[in-house]
């Protein structure tokens, strides 16, 4: 397979941050599907299409190679199972906004846990950026207090705390010559996800124009999108990935407004530009300091 060039791999983020972002929208024009259904349909379709996509990238062979990794690789797809699950179940719980801003902290969660588990040093600009996000996320929920399910919230947490796990756990097993292939890491998530969700979803309602649109959410909002990602981090560095994948803030956001109605209020826009400006300084700080 062809290598990416940079300006390619930057186009190839933008669009995979389109594609991430269109699962509010979406799922607001379900008809009968609901809560672990949603995440049952989704988490079935990405699994058969990364059945097809995997062994078309990386040989047949890719099975047998996941039956030879260490544990990394299954924990990190429990980790995917893990936001997968959360991150459907939150926004049938929650505004598209509040969900996609919280999943925003990721990757100060990230800083957080790579500090606290594998000793990885948190520059200044970070404690400041992890400082400015927290007083952004308790401004956008502070004022929202009474009018938002508290499980909604703890579940859309979920998401940034499994991401961060995830990425911790790759970096420490990479730290030991362990290398985790994300790809089939996303399929065992997909595995996983459907094996816990189907219990709770039976007896299943959704009707076919429900399908339909989950089945286009498994293969174009995730399947496809998460396989890209993986290539155009061989090209680009982490700070550009995190900046270019924050498109998917934005972009859901505004899909979810224009789409289905959903205007964010005035805390959730205030709450969400600090967590956003605070990550985008920390990632051009980075940027600047690895140049």
């Amino acid at each position: 397979m062809r290598e990416l060039s940079h300006s390619r791999a930057v186009l190839l983020m933008v669009a995979t941050a389109l594609m991430w972002s269109t699962a509010g929208v979406v799922t607001r024009h379900l008809e009968h599907a609901r809560s672990f259904e949603v995440t049952f349909w989704r988490s079935l379709f990405t699994l058969l299409a990364l059945l097809v996509i995997l062994p078309a990238m990386q040989g047949r062979a890719v099975f047998a190679a996941m039956r030879k990794t260490g544990r990394a690789l299954w924990i990190s797809g429990l980790c995917w199972c893990v936001m997968f699950t959360a991150f459907m179940l939150a926004i049938m719980l929650m505004p598209v906004a509040n969900v996609l801003l919280t999943m925003a902290a990721g990757p100060l969660l990230t800083a957080l846990f790579a500090r606290a588990f594998i000793g990885h040093r948190i520059a200044p600009r970070t404690w400041v950026a992890i400082a400015v996000a927290g007083l952004g996320i308790v401004w956008m929920y502070g004022s929202q207090v009474t009018g938002l399910p508290l499980a909604g919230t703890i579940v859309a947490l979920c998401v940034p705390v499994a991401a961060a796990t995830n990425w911790t756990l790759v970096q420490h097993a990479q730290r030991h010559g362990q290398a985790v292939d994300l790809v089939p890491a996303v399929l065992v998530g997909a595995v996983l996800s459907v094996g816990a969700t189907l219990p709770p979803a039976l007896p299943l309602q959704a009707s076919l124009h429900d399908i339909g649109l989950l089945a286009l959410l498994g293969l174009a909002q995730l399947a496809i999108p998460c396989v890209l990602a993986v290539r155009c981090a061989r090209v680009l560095r982490a700070p550009e990935i995190a900046l270019l994948s924050l498109l998917e803030v934005i972009f859901g956001i505004l899909l979810a407004w224009l789409g289905a109605g959903e205007k964010p209020g005035a805390a959730v826009l205030t709450g969400g530009a600090l967590v956003i400006g605070a990550l985008v300084f920390n990632e051009l700080l980075a940027w600047k300091e690895q140049k």
